[in-house]
């Protein structure tokens, strides 16, 4: 077995181009038949049909309280109802003492071992170490030299798409949003797989080291079609490698003959370890689990996880914390200023600024109250690569927003519980320095999160082995039936 370990080639070789003969990419195709709100417009008679649910689907808060429902599976004091067991991973931000939540120092344990210990183990022998993270999440243990060394020719070995595959995809799949097409194109290989349904243990492996080794190509393929499109160019289908990690394979796929640097890969590598697993309560996560738990198949499973983790409430956030820190770059002159910093966050916490959504993105979390472990581990080792690419100002700025946000949402809104960085605040600044669209962002956090989607899948296949099927509570009046002629 050779040793891909060590690997850290950056030759790029001419990628292939397809013509308007081998796949419609090119052709963005909107469907010609407009909405029935457009086609049949909003009058009186639909009312109903458009509005009602004003009137009906707002439960009154006072008997969330009355029946003790937990909505959004929170606690009053906002900690995770119990819902399970897990020996996959903890996310620790407080503890509770006499039944109070008593805030703590973070911490991100894959497995029984500290995050910290997962990720300053690689970047000192400066090897990558996201598929040692991943093979641990997925077995329990960390492994050899020799078995690493499988689990990465393994995930080599299905780097290639199935043949005529491309010839569907990105045929006519244009989207602006690479998750959207991530999710359809991972419902897509199951078309292809000869047992799609198979629930086994090795088949449920095989298809995760699939995606592991397609993902990538998929996400930056969908990108470069999308380029194709808005610069009227053929496109261009980047080209397989052999022997590179998940992160040279992402930053080659996606980059293609500008190439990448060693330090560049290795901090991808870091963040797709810190993005590798969260816990079986974060959303896409428990998606995941849910759907794993009625027996559904693995793609099934994972595009649900994909859907969820797209929403702006949860990976999407990365995005909308890039655009609100470069609104504040614009806004704020002097950004060495505390007090202008502070006098426009305060802005942004009041709604007048921004989004005028009233929020400080980036800051604060549902489990963490202290501190955020990942973002302590990015912030180390984010100032190499700033400071090789001159962003080290732009990376200061970025910490007085952590350093001032906190006491200025205090202030403004009257917050007291403790508000501290999440990593969604340091993502985008670290991906736009390894020259990575934004819209690739999310798909990349999808990738790195697919080794904890996996360990949770097999977790409630072989583990829990019951489908999840909480209770909802009736607060409706049951009422008589009105025959059709006599309903007003």
């Amino acid at each position: 077995m050779p040793d891909l370990s060590d690997k850290q080639t950056t030759k790029v070789s001419l990628p292939r181009t397809l013509g308007s003969l081998d796949t419609s990419a090119l052709e963005r195709v909107v469907d010609a038949y407009p909405m029935p709100s457009v086609a049949l417009g909003l009058p009186p008679v639909s009312d109903e049909l458009y509005h009602g649910y004003e009137s009906v689907d707002a439960v009154d808060p006072a008997l969330y309280d009355k029946y003790d429902v937990k909505r959004g599976l929170r606690n009053a004091d906002g900690s995770g109802v119990l819902v399970g067991l897990t020996t996959i991973s903890s996310v620790h931000g407080y503890n509770k003492v006499d039944g109070k939540v008593v805030p703590d120092e973070g911490d991100l344990i894959y497995r029984g071992y500290h995050i910290a210990d997962l990720v300053h183990a690689p970047q000192m022998e400066d090897r990558f170490g996201y598929e040692e993270v991943a093979y641990l999440l997925m077995t329990g243990q960390l492994p050899t030299r020799e078995q690493l060394n499988d689990f990465r020719a393994r995930i080599d070995s299905r780097r290639q798409l199935p043949e005529g595959y491309l010839h569907i995809f990105p045929r006519r799949t244009y989207s602006a949003s690479i998750m959207n097409v991530l999710q359809r194109t991972t419902l897509l290989l199951y078309a292809f797989d000869p047992t799609p349904d198979d629930t086994s243990p090795v088949h449920e492996i095989d298809v995760a080291l699939s995606l592991l080794g397609r993902w990538p190509r998929i996400a930056a393929v969908a990108q470069a079609a999308n380029t194709a499109v808005e610069n009227e160019t053929r496109l261009r289908v980047p080209p397989v490698r052999e022997g590179y990690s998940v992160a040279e394979t992402v930053l080659d796929a996606i980059r293609g003959d500008e190439g990448f640097s060693h330090d560049e890969a290795m901090m991808l590598d870091l963040m797709l370890m810190l993005h590798a697993e969260h816990g079986g309560g974060n959303n896409s996560t428990f998606s995941c689990r849910v759907l794993s738990s009625s027996g559904t198949d693995a793609y099934s499973a994972y595009a649900a996880a994909i859907g969820s983790l797209k929403g702006p409430k949860h990976g999407g956030a990365n995005a909308k914390v890039g655009a609100m820190i470069e609104d504040i770059a614009t806004h704020v002159q002097d950004w060495d200023n505390d007090d202008e910093l502070a006098g426009y966050l305060t802005q942004i916490v009041t709604g007048q600024a921004f989004d005028h959504s009233g929020l400080i993105y980036g800051l604060g979390h549902a489990v963490y109250t202290l501190s955020d472990p990942r973002a302590q581990l990015v912030k180390k080792y984010a100032r190499k690569i700033a400071a090789q690419k001159g962003a080290e100002e732009r990376m200061k700025l970025i910490e007085s927003i952590e350093r001032l946000g906190p006491q200025v949402m205090r202030d403004a809104r009257g917050i007291t519980k403790p508000i501290c960085a999440n990593i969604d605040l340091y993502t985008g600044f670290v991906y736009s320095m390894l020259g990575l669209p934004q819209t690739l962002y999310t798909p990349i956090f999808a990738m790195a999160r697919l080794a904890g989607w996996t360990a949770h899948r097999m977790e409630e296949l072989y583990g829990a082995g019951r489908i999840i099927r909480p209770a909802y509570n009736r607060v409706m009046d049951m009422r008589d039936y009105v025959p059709i002629s006599q309903r007003s």
